[in-house]
């Protein structure tokens, strides 16, 4: 018999997003999983910290090439502010299921951010491909300031 307990710890202290990036460019694309028409930002407002994991699922080409953690004042990037917090540097994602782990402080998104003359707010994987075709699943997982109310859904599923 499965718990009836609705035990809600992890979902109070963390954000949880998983995204199928499908970019349909081969170049350096935020987070997507529409070919490029809506991009997956997450306001770090609410928290200390953000890890993003991104695996290649789908080869057209060479798969992914190179995985940041970018950062803007604004959602939609067309205020000229996006910012590398951190980079993979050049990988090979040669294999299905191959994975490249990234994650940042908010305090180091505000120190880059400053630095630039930006205040950013607002924070991404944007991933490089070889190839329009090669495909990724990314996870973004943040650390709330303040755990107090359920912030990842117990399913996407309608």
């Amino acid at each position: 018999m499965a718990s009836a307990i609705d035990t809600q710890e992890f979902a109070r202290g963390l954000l949880l997003e998983m995204w199928d990036h499908d970019p349909g460019v081969a170049t350096a694309k935020v987070t997507t999983p529409d070919g490029g028409t809506t991009e997956r930002w997450v306001d770090m407002r609410d928290y200390v910290h953000l890890a993003v994991c991104v695996a290649a699922t789908f080869r057209a080409g060479d798969g992914i090439t190179l995985v940041e953690i970018v950062a803007a004042e604004a959602e939609d990037e067309t205020d000229g502010s996006v910012t590398v917090i951190k980079t993979s540097g050049v990988v090979a994602a040669d294999a299905l299921a191959d994975w490249v782990f990234l994650e940042c402080s908010a305090e180091e998104i505000v120190h880059l951010g400053e630095a630039a003359g930006y205040e950013l707010r607002y924070v991404a994987a944007r991933i490089t491909t070889q190839h329009a075709g090669d495909e990724a699943m990314v996870a973004y997982v943040a650390l709330t300031n303040r755990p107090s109310t359920v912030r990842t859904p117990p399913t996407t599923i309608s």
